[in-house]
């Protein structure tokens, strides 16, 4: 009985993995077809999609203007989260529960839905004070902002969750200011939390279609953006290239981060 579970388990685990793993290893492998229409088995095996996708223009442009948006959404929405965060965890004032439901709110609504409600905002404003919003970088920075808040807001909060306050009690009744506490006591311990809640805003501002499609404009698109506009007029593995990269380039960061908080946990 004990064996037939352990395999049960393991192969349930194994069934996850590959649900998880297969569909990125399988557009892995479609960007190194020959054969500009997909078919199997392939031809051959070839370099030349990289290099496509490297001589066009709209994908560089893409990814530098995914990379500027994730950057700034990520430091302004960790920074803002992070307070938040900690002022739900240890603050007592009224309100408290209204409040953490809207700052993750933004999770469960469907980017679709989200980025249309921002989008017929945006129009307002323009319509009301004659400042356009629409189609520009601080506009487009704002709406991602709400996707890096909640994120920061959840995984700062948990880490928060399981620290005793008993060490910046101990801070405190030393003589150390508010400000030095936080500082020297309390951000180190929930570093860990913060680096995680940077991590996941970073990519889900990277990676971001749904909300972005409705609010981007003539040389501001991001790059999972323009990825759809080259769909509509062609389909080769040119995209499966761009979408390896991303692929390699968020694996990188999470390997990183996750050596980051090991080594932040030990010190700590």
């Amino acid at each position: 009985m004990r064996t037939w579970r352990t395999f049960l388990w393991r192969g349930g685990v194994g069934a996850i993995f590959a649900a998880v793993l297969l569909p990125m290893l399988a557009v892995i492998w479609l960007s190194f077809f020959d054969q500009e229409v997909v078919s199997f088995p392939p031809d051959g095996y070839t370099l030349r999609w990289y290099v496509n996708a490297w001589e066009k223009r709209q994908f560089a442009r893409g990814f530098v203007n995914s990379l500027e948006v994730a950057l700034i959404a990520s430091g302004i929405g960790v920074t803002l989260g992070t307070a938040a965060a900690y002022a739900l965890v240890r603050a007592e004032f009224p309100g408290k529960t209204a409040l953490s439901a809207l700052l993750l709110g933004p999770l469960a609504v469907p980017g679709v839905v989200l980025g249309t409600g921002l989008y017929v905002f945006f129009v307002q404003i323009d319509n009301a004070i004659d400042f356009q919003i629409v189609a520009t970088l601080p506009g487009l920075i704002a709406a991602h902002v709400l996707l890096t808040i909640p994120w920061t807001v959840r995984l700062v909060a948990a880490s928060l969750q399981g620290l005793q306050p008993a060490a910046e009690e101990a801070a405190a009744n030393l003589g150390a200011r508010p400000w030095t506490v936080f500082r020297r006591i309390t951000l180190p311990m929930m570093r860990a939390g913060v680096v995680a809640g940077a991590l996941f805003s970073f990519i889900q501002s990277f990676e971001n279609l749904e909300l972005t499609l409705l609010l981007t404009g003539p040389g501001r698109s991001t790059l999972p953006v323009e990825m759809l506009n080259y769909l509509e007029f062609r389909v080769d593995p040119t995209l499966a290239a761009v979408a390896t990269v991303q692929i390699l380039l968020i694996g990188a960061l999470m390997l990183i981060t996750d050596r980051f908080v090991s080594l932040s946990r030990v010190v700590s």
